[in-house]
């Protein structure tokens, strides 16, 4: 059971807990396309093709298997990929990426992010914690976060414990004073419980618990029925 009276601090995931991930990364990638036809019409062409294009990024990432966790370098260097394959200048790369990189930060939150982070924030130090490369800032909940620890600035990535550590340093509390929150019943879930936090897995898709008998603090179906915890929280 989850216990309010021991939190200090909340760890806070943000790909699919805040707002859903894939229909950004699918629109990140299709501006990319729209600019590539432009200043990079070979690449574009190849980038069409959806079966390259992901054996480029298979290749990339095995290539690169130390940088799992960065996940703009491996975009950055797939782009790189296909530019060299193509014969388009490789300069490109950079201003390409930032293109995708830009877009990938217009989010579309889910109805209970705002609430739920304007509750906890007026609360308690809140901590972003990523695997993946969204700056709270560009999205422009910024005002929320007291600080930002992500797998590509630590060098690990959830559910290393070493990240969750991390996020509880930032908050400046140990970790069995935070409250960790997020979607990804292994990389949020196990790994918050193995550093010692409370945990609450948003299954917003009523996904079973197939991690063993260690469970989370509290399962929810959205931010709303975890900010209920609270007697004072009011929608």
């Amino acid at each position: 059971m989850l216990d309010i009276s021991r939190i200090r601090a909340i760890t806070l995931d943000l790909d699919d807990t805040l707002w859903p991930v894939w229909p950004t990364i699918h629109r990140a990638e299709a501006v990319l396309s729209t600019w590539l036809a432009t200043h990079a019409p070979r690449t574009a062409a190849l980038s069409a093709d959806a079966e390259l294009k992901k054996a480029v990024r298979a290749e990339i990432n095995a290539r690169h298997a130390d940088r799992a966790h960065d996940l703009s370098f491996l975009r950055l260097e797939a782009i790189r990929a296909l530019l060299r394959q193509a014969g388009d200048p490789l300069h490109l790369a950079e201003p390409a990426f930032e293109v995708f990189f830009a877009e990938r930060q217009r989010v579309e939150l889910f109805d209970d992010a705002l609430p739920a982070l304007t509750f906890w924030s007026a609360r308690w130090p809140v901590v972003a914690l990523s695997n993946g490369n969204a700056d709270v800032h560009r999205v422009g909940i910024g005002q929320h976060f007291h600080a930002s620890v992500s797998a590509q600035s630590l060098g690990v990535a959830k559910p290393d414990v070493r990240i969750f550590e991390a996020g509880a340093a930032a908050a400046g509390v140990q970790p069995h004073e935070v409250l960790h929150i997020g979607d990804d019943a292994h990389a949020d879930g196990v790994g918050a419980l193995a550093a010692g936090m409370q945990v609450a897995w948003l299954n917003r898709e009523g996904q079973a618990w197939t991690h063993g008998d260690t469970r989370p603090h509290l399962e929810v179906r959205d931010l709303h029925a975890l900010c209920a915890s609270w007697p004072e929280y009011a929608l």
